[in-house]
Parts: structure tokens; sequence; C-alpha cells
């Protein structure tokens, strides 16, 4: 196009932009109508209170960002045909859609078609934006051989645009790899291997948000949940699913999903290795199922005049039924209390010749022999009181001597309810729980940074997607915790899915190649088997540094990354982290922690997973490895957390496997004109 006819073909996209604002302006305004005299048309109270949930969740749904493109794309289609592609779908008066959204069948093909394979598009069209304002656009005649994939100037501009703030969506930049498990299938189960920057999350969370638009009802009644690996994570991915229009979604740790009980105390690591041990599900469910008794003799009911009588026969055969029909503890009780009161009610009807009603049987199952005999046979158990007996006097001989005598309380507390709880009791109470009682079950359940589940932990996850499937996201190589996984489908296993597709995902968009190839020189310490990863980013910095003294050289480092647009991440040894924050405070640098939205944040290693910074410095690689026994691994996470410039500040030596690497010398990558 000549200058004068792109500029007015600009204009006209600038006009469609603000005309599809107005247009999901009106829907809101209609729907905010409908929600203020929803009350009034409600035929009862209950209907009133499902319709004003339902209203409120439209009108959040179509919340309008205006510093957010509305749409990021355009398809032409060989049919004439012409849509624009966008974060949700806004119709014009008339019902005509002027933005489609992006998880509509036809938007599938602006992220899957190509020159070899066309799909009908004769032209796809990438608009630049700068905030909420449309400046630029980018053709790809398809139907011409016209590609340009990720030498496209907008895509990469997207991808690197600086991260200031909690996590965005990729809506704009989703590759053909991503696409295809983002659009999998809601019955289908997946395990995404992914390397650092190959937006494994980003994956996870719009995978989410597209099963919600193509089985809405289905998953809003069942639920989605999502499980990140603590809070500062959970805050850092917190407006991507509103922004795509999904507000019913349930955002929790493993830790606040099993929160019955308060955490009051810390496990020594041995006693915390064995809790945490898939074989204590086997100990708590023999010590729960072996509180049930052979009964010992009749049972004899008064009942007025009469005094009904059940044989013992009669009631071990009640209970061998009921102990062979497998039913959580719980319901185990009920159903025997149930029998026993059947067989009362026979003989009440065969002495009168009719049948007794509810209320009599109510009063028969809670008759003092009948509870008695339950007690005697099946006696009722809290989680908590299992977990507390079973620590008291840890005696399955499924655990070794020194097993059972690291997880024994040395003085136990007098009762369940004064114990002082560790995280690893949690789970083995939230274990127990599902013993004595069925768990809802969520519809669909994203785990991230899942390779740091204990076999415990998935097990807890299970029991809430025991009906659903699991969208599952880790990185072996990024396993912290003692009992990190090395394989993934033993974690699958223990996630009650051991059949779901594992996918890698190798090619990073975010994570300049210059710092991946500084992480890479790890990966033969981890005692994994993962493919290096691999960055189609030229660009980007590093620099490592020997300096006297880390708290001045930090504040030097972090007034000098200030200068650059981005988000700043200090990121050091736990220990360490009070010092570096209170040196910056004292220098006027005004810093926030994991759960702030400061540009510059000072995080403790152990919270930096998953997490993203446009320039990350790391201080003193050794006390990071030598703060915990897979330190080398939380070294690997912490250098992958640079998305465009990382500098490594240390006064001790370097670890040997990162060892000659360039000093006091920055290394820029070369942007490459076909890379991101």
């Amino acid at each position: 196009m000549t200058v004068p006819a792109l500029e007015t073909e600009l204009d006209s996209e600038r006009a469609h932009l603000a005309a599809s604002r107005a247009a999901l302006r009106r829907m809101r305004e209609r729907a905010e109508a409908l929600f203020a005299t929803g009350d009034g048309v409600a035929g009862d109270a209950y209907s009133a209170e499902t319709l004003g949930r339902t209203l409120s969740r439209r009108v959040a749904e179509l919340a309008d960002n205006p510093n957010t493109p509305l749409f990021f794309g355009r398809l032409d289609f060989t049919t004439d045909e012409r849509y624009h592609v966008g974060r949700r779908h806004v119709t014009d008066d008339s019902g005509e859609p002027m933005v489609l959204d992006w998880r509509a069948p036809i938007s599938r093909a602006f992220y899957r078609a190509s020159a070899g394979d066309p799909q009908d598009v004769a032209v796809r069209r990438r608009f630049g934006f700068s905030g909420g304002e449309l400046t630029s656009f980018e053709d790809e005649h398809l139907d011409r051989g016209e590609e340009l994939g990720t030498a496209s100037r907008i895509l990469t501009a997207e991808i690197e645009r600086p991260r200031v703030g909690p996590m965005r969506d990729i809506v704009a930049t989703i590759q053909p790899e991503q696409d295809e498990l983002v659009r999998a299938e809601l019955d289908e189960s997946i395990c995404v291997q992914g390397a650092p920057g190959t937006g494994k999350t980003a994956v996870g969370l719009h995978r989410a948000a597209y099963l919600l638009y193509l089985h809405r009802e289905r998953l809003r009644r069942a639920g989605v949940l999502i499980v990140g690996p603590n809070r500062a994570f959970l805050h850092y991915i917190a407006a991507v699913l509103p922004a795509l229009g999904e507000v019913d979604v349930t955002q929790t740790t493993v830790d606040d999903l099993v929160a019955r009980v308060p955490v009051r105390a810390v496990d020594t690591p041995e006693a915390a290795a064995v809790k945490q041990d898939a074989r204590m599900a086997a100990v708590l469910a023999t010590a729960l199922h072996g509180r049930i008794r052979e009964p010992g003799g009749p049972l004899m009911v008064p009942d007025g005049s009469y005094r009904w009588r059940i044989s013992t026969d009669a009631l071990r055969r009640i209970v061998g039924e009921v102990r062979g029909e497998a039913p959580p503890y719980g319901i185990g009780r009920e159903r025997v209390r149930a029998r026993v009161v059947a067989l009362l009610v026979r003989q009440a009807e065969h002495t009168s010749g009719e049948s007794p009603g509810e209320t009599w049987q109510r009063r028969m199952g809670k008759a003092k022999p009948v509870t008695e005999f339950l007690d005697a046979v099946w006696p009722a158990v809290t989680p908590e009181q299992l977990v507390f007996d079973v620590l008291c006097a840890p005696s399955d001989e499924l655990l070794s001597e020194a097993e059972r005598d690291a997880i024994r309380w040395a003085k136990p507390p007098r009762t369940a309810r004064s114990a002082r709880w560790t995280a690893a009791d949690a789970v083995l109470i939230d274990e127990a729980a599902g013993l004595v009682d069925r768990v809802p079950s969520f519809g669909h359940v994203v785990i991230d940074e899942a390779q740091d589940l204990s076999p415990m932990q998935c097990r807890a996850i299970a029991r809430r997607s025991e009906h659903g499937s699991i969208t599952l996201l880790g990185d072996l190589a990024q396993g912290t915790a003692p009992w990190a996984a090395r394989d993934w489908r033993e974690t699958l296993a223990h996630l009650g899915k051991p059949d779901a597709r594992v996918v890698p995902l190798r090619t990073g968009f975010r994570v300049p190649e210059v710092v991946l190839e500084l992480a890479n020189r790890l990966l033969p310490a981890l005692g994994v088997d993962v493919p290096e990863a691999v960055s189609l980013r030229r660009d980007g910095a590093l620099r490592v540094r020997e300096v006297a003294d880390l708290e001045t050289a930090t504040v030097a480092a972090v007034r000098e990354a200030c200068d650059v647009d981005g988000s700043v991440g200090v990121i050091a040894a736990d220990a360490t982290v009070p010092r570096l924050a209170a040196a910056l405070s004292a220098a006027g640098v005004d810093a926030g922690g994991p759960d702030d939205d400061e540009r510059v944040t000072v995080m403790p290693a152990s919270l930096a997973k998953g997490l993203e910074y446009d320039h990350v410095i790391v201080v003193e690689p050794a006390d990071i490895v030598a703060a915990e026994p897979r330190g080398l691994h939380r070294l690997y996470v912490v250098l992958t957390r640079a998305v465009s410039r990382l500098d490594v500040l240390h006064h001790a030596s370097l670890p040997a496997a990162v060892t000659g690497c360039v000093h006091d010398e920055e290394i820029h990558g070369s942007r490459s004109t076909h890379g991101i």
C-alpha cells in the first residue's frame, strides 16, 4: 500500500476499535440494567439470588480495560468474510459480531493457518498497540505464500514488551504448538514439561479459559481449580483469567487447599520426608479400617412394649457386606446404621402389618442400643483424631523403625484439639478426610510448578479431580523440594491420571538465549533427563561480576536497572533478603516484597519459581546453592527468571557448574531478524 492508503486503512481500523468499545459498553450497560431490575422479574427468593449471581458475573465479564487492546488480529478469508479476533466476543445492536472471541472455532485459524496450510485465510493481520491505542498493523498474505512467523515485528514487540506488575495474557502471541495444547479436549489430561520461558503457565491458564468458553455450564457447576506453588505466584497470575473475561475460577496453593487445621509447628526434614511419602496413605487406611470390629452378640432394641432383636449372624453379614463395598469410612458407618434400621422395619411390619413412618425410623437409628452397636463395630472418628493416633504410636510395618521414630511425637499432645500440627500433618489430615468422606471434585484442575509436589500432595489434588481432567505444568529441572519428581509418570500416577499425555515444550519465547546458555550449564548436575532449553530470542544481556560489597553493588545495580523500562527483581538466598531490603531502603530505593506491585521487588530465592522480571539481579549464587539440599536446582530456577537482562553479583566463588563465565563484562545477544 502507499503511505496515504496505509493511513486510511489505519484510520479505518481505529474507527472499528472505537465502535467495538462503544458496543461492548452498551452490552455491559444492558447487563447492568438487567442486574438492577433482576429481583423484580424473579419468581422467588432463590431464583432472584441465582439470577443475581448470573447477571453480576456477566457484568464482570464485560468489563473493558482501556489500556488493553480489545482486538489484536484480523482474518480475511478467501470467501470475502472478515473477522477481528480479540479477547472477548463483541456484537453490535443487531447481534452481528464486531470482535470474535479468540476461543471461537473460526479464531483457531489465526493461530494455526500458515502459508503451507492457509485454511482458507487470504490475509492474517496483526495489530500493534501502545496502551489501548492502535498504532500499526502488519499483513501476511497467506494465499500468496507470505508468512512472517516469528519474524513478525509486531509479534516480537509484544513478546518482548517490558513486564511491570502481574502476568499478562498471551492471546496475541500464542504459537501453534501452544495453541494445540490450549485447545485440547476437556476429557483429556495433559502434562506439559516446559523449559523456562516456554509459556507453560500461560498455556495452562489459557486452556482453563478455553475450556470455560467451550463447556461453560458444565464447568461452572463442577468448577475449575488453579493450584500454584505459593501465594506470591498466585498474586502474579491473578489478573490473567479476569482479563480474558473469566472470573469464576478458584486459585489456591496446596497448603491452602488442605488447610483443615492451623499449621503451628515445623517438621524435621526426616519427618517431613516420611509424612509426604505415598506409603502414609496405606498407613492411615490400615489404621482407620483396623477400627472396624466383628459384632460380638445380638442387638436388642426396645420400642414401647416391643423388643426387637437382630441376630449376631445378621449383624456380621451387614458389617461384612458394607466392608466389602469399600465406601468412605463415614459413609460405611451410615450404611451399617441404615441396614440395621431396615431389619428393624421388617420386624415392625411383620408384627403390625404396616410400615412404620420416617419419624420412627429416625428414632430407631438414634436409639441408644443402635448407637452403642455402631460405636463398637464401626466407631466414628474425625480425620484429626485418626492422624493424632497414628503419630502418637506409629506401628505400621510399611515403615521402618527409623521412619516410625521420625514421625512419632516425642511428647504427644493431650488431645488432637491441642496438637501443634505441621504442614505435612495437614496433608495427612486431608488424606484422612478423604478416607472418611467424599471430597467434592472439580471439572478441571490446572497444577503449576508440579515438579515439587510430594506424592501425598498429589493425592490431595487427585481427590479434587477424580471426575475431571488436569493440566499439569512443570519442569523437572526446576524441582527443589526433597521429594521433587524425577519422572512425570510417577507423579501422574499419584494424581490418578497415569495415562495423561506428556508434551515437551523446549523453545523459549521469554528468556533470552544468552541467559539460557548460562542456566543450561547447570543441567548435567541436576540429575534429570530433560533437553536443554533453547531460545528464539537473540537479544538480552548477561553480566557476571565479582564485587567487594554485595549490598553496595546491589543498590548500584538496581539504580542502573531502573534507568531502563521494565520490572526489576532482586533475588537472593532467603536469609540475605532482609539485609538487602534494608540496604535498598536506606539508599532511598522503593522496593516491595513478593506480594507487592512495586517496580522493584526483593525476592527470596525460595519464592521465585514461576515469576518473571525484565531485569533480574541474582545476589551471591553460592549462598543460594548452600541454603538447601537441592540448591543447584534452586539456582537454575533463579537464573531463568530474567526476560531481558540478568546481573549476577558474587563475592564468594561461583558454583563449579557455572564457572568460566565472562566477568566484569556485559554480554549482549545479537538480535536476529527471525528471532523473538
